[in-house]
């Protein structure tokens, strides 16, 4: 099979395409026919060798956390899953042509595989966060860097639930933020003041990494009321980073219900083939993504 390898951390140019054994469903796991694979920032993290306790690495190394298939594998002692279904979830080396997952659900009807694998990842880190910052209905979260997956998951979430949201983005993207119920405003210089124009800000979320730390504990006035999933030093200014995943399940679970209820859509800005996985990595780090990056295999 074709899959997506790295074999030393650097850039993007050390991803290649090569051909791999196909790896099988052990006990309480299933493969799949990978039909699309997410692209998320953790994915460029780890090839870069940042590190990430929850993801260590042995080179060479497979890349992706996320994708949707058709199941062709059933491990042992797995149930309520059938060779043919199509189901989206988490595993390993999804930026391949078959892939083992360890967490999935069946897909919601009139899904698209390439819709449905922009969000296994996504929405179990949107859920966490929203958690772990302990934003309640009524209260008011800023959402730095919303326009991208997890920000377009976390602004659909905390709606849902009551909450709610001022996002920042760059300007393209001001109506989109606007779309999905968010008071939005630009990231650019005097971005604080106008979002104390917009409001009382409770919690943060930090999604993009872009050095606002301590703007969002000023904002806040309490650093245990900001959560950063994309800076490595918060923890120096006294602000959690999430980086370690809850019940992928449980997420998954939730996604179902939501997609199926209308009240959770992220749109797929840009697919790429198994041979540009460089470029969409490029593209990723680059940031200003709107919604969703994928695989399409």
């Amino acid at each position: 099979m074709r899959k997506i390898c790295f074999a030393e951390f650097g850039g993007p140019e050390v991803l290649q395409l090569v051909e791999a054994e196909e790896p099988h469903a052990s006990p309480g796991r299933i493969r799949i026919a990978v039909r699309a694979a997410g692209v998320n920032p953790v994915d460029w993290r780890i090839r870069e060798g940042q590190v990430l306790g929850a993801h260590p690495v042995e080179l060479p190394a497979g890349v992706g956390l996320d994708a949707a298939g058709v199941v062709d594998e059933v491990g042992e002692g797995v149930e309520g899953v059938e060779v043919g279904d199509r189901v989206f979830g988490e595993g390993t080396d999804t930026y391949a042509e078959f892939a083992v997952l360890s967490a999935w659900a069946r897909m919601p009807e009139g899904l698209a595989f390439e819709e449905a694998a922009g969000y296994p990842s996504v929405v179990e880190t949107a859920l966490r966060i929203i958690r772990e910052v302990g934003v309640r209905p009524g209260q008011t979260l800023l959402v730095s860097g919303a326009s991208g997956g997890v920000g377009s998951a976390v602004l659909q979430i905390a709606r849902e639930r009551g909450i709610k949201v001022i996002g920042t983005a760059g300007a393209a993207n001001q109506d989109y933020l606007r779309g999905l119920g968010a008071l939005a405003t630009t990231y650019n210089e005097g971005w604080v003041e106008r979002v104390r124009h917009l409001g009382r800000v409770d919690a943060a979320l930090d999604l993009a990494g872009s050095g606002v730390i301590r703007e969002l504990v000023e904002l806040t006035g309490d650093p245990r009321k900001v959560v950063s999933i994309a800076d490595l030093g918060a923890p120096q200014l006294g602000v959690r980073f999430s980086g370690v995943a809850g019940s992928v399940p449980d997420a998954l679970a939730e996604a179902v219900d939501l997609i199926s209820r209308g009240m959770l859509h992220i749109p797929v800005e840009k697919s790429y083939s198994l041979t540009e996985a460089a470029a969409a990595h490029t593209d990723s780090r680059a940031g200003h993504t709107r919604g969703r990056r994928v695989l399409v295999v």
